[in-house]
């Protein structure tokens, strides 16, 4: 039997979840041992997981029972939620209650619940500025999060709250990144002027947890915010076309032209940058990043990021 605390990693075979697990069995010197949640456990990527030394165990974030036997006896909890995959605020609510409730049960003894903000709070639905989705809400993948911060501290629960940021990942696998426009030039997206994107490595993410867990009680009971760089639209339009070998634009657009574009989740969307952008600083001051590199060493820029994973940017 190892005498290393298990850490219980929700999403372990994700991008958050796998960057943890993968960053906890990369180490050699780790004091942690890695409890890999999936309710795909023969997956290649559990597999792989599997390979590496981690315990692959199922549960359903629908299913309690599931969760508080996946937790039990761990010492540490890694939960997250993915909106994009069911587009249900409230089944995401839902879902962040569960794991908390599943912490509660097993005594666990320090959680992480990856999270984002409840923009509602710098912007009361009310507000005119920004149409009213799903019948309250202003970024639903946001609001449903963060709202549900209180569920792991009401809870009692020993508990991190993470504030992520955009993933640059995006620009590979979420279809965010350079199309080619009628002129014949290529360009991305994005409706936040010359305000800038906090944006990071999805891995990053799941190293930052581990850090996280290192620094163990430093971190109980506070809110803390991650970024790998604040680059502008036309910094990261800088960047790609230098490392991609060919003219890349931004392009950009008021949030009321991008909420039109019809593809699922595009208001949704529209609204995310309309907030990032119209509480610039207020974000990006959340998300200092000579703190992120203090808990992940290896934190990339955009531009270490883009290099590593040049060849994986769909050119159209």
């Amino acid at each position: 039997m190892s005498d290393k605390k298990i850490i219980a990693v929700v999403g372990a075979t994700g991008a958050q979840g796998g960057g943890l697990a993968r960053a906890i069995l990369n180490d050699k010197n780790s004091g942690f041992d890695v409890r890999a949640i999936t309710r795909k456990v023969d997956s290649d990527k559990a597999l792989s997981l599997k390979i590496m030394g981690a315990e692959v165990v199922y549960a359903d974030l629908d299913n309690q029972e599931s969760l508080n036997k996946a937790f039990e006896g761990a010492y540490g909890a890694f939960c997250v939620t993915n909106f994009w995959e069911h587009f249900s605020p409230e089944k995401e609510y839902t879902q962040a209650g569960n794991q908390a409730r599943a912490a509660k049960h097993a005594g666990v003894k320090h959680v992480i619940w990856s999270t984002l903000e409840d923009t509602r709070e710098w912007l009361p639905i009310s507000d005119e500025r920004m149409p009213v989705l799903m019948g309250k809400y202003n970024v639903p993948h946001f609001d449903a999060k963060g709202e549900a911060n209180k569920l792991f501290t009401e809870f009692g629960l020993p508990a991190t709250i993470l504030n992520t940021s955009f993933y640059w990942d995006n620009f590979i696998y979420f279809g965010l990144g350079p199309k080619r426009g009628e002129d014949g030039k290529l360009a991305f997206t994005f409706p936040i002027g010359k305000a800038k994107l906090p944006g990071i490595a999805a891995e990053d993410i799941g190293k930052c947890a581990y850090g996280i867990f290192k620094k163990g009680n430093d971190f109980i009971g506070k809110t803390v915010g991650i970024a790998g760089g604040h680059p502008t639209g036309e910094e990261m339009a800088s960047a790609m076309t230098d490392v991609l070998g060919q003219e890349i634009r931004y392009n950009d657009v008021p949030p009321e032209v991008y909420r039109t574009f019809g593809f699922p989740g595009a208001d949704e969307m529209g609204n995310m940058f309309q907030f990032k952008r119209d509480f610039n600083k207020q974000y990006c001051d959340a998300r200092n990043l000579d703190f992120t590199r203090s808990i992940n060493p290896e934190l990339q820029d955009f531009n270490t990021w883009l290099n590593k994973n040049k060849s994986l940017i769909p050119v159209e």
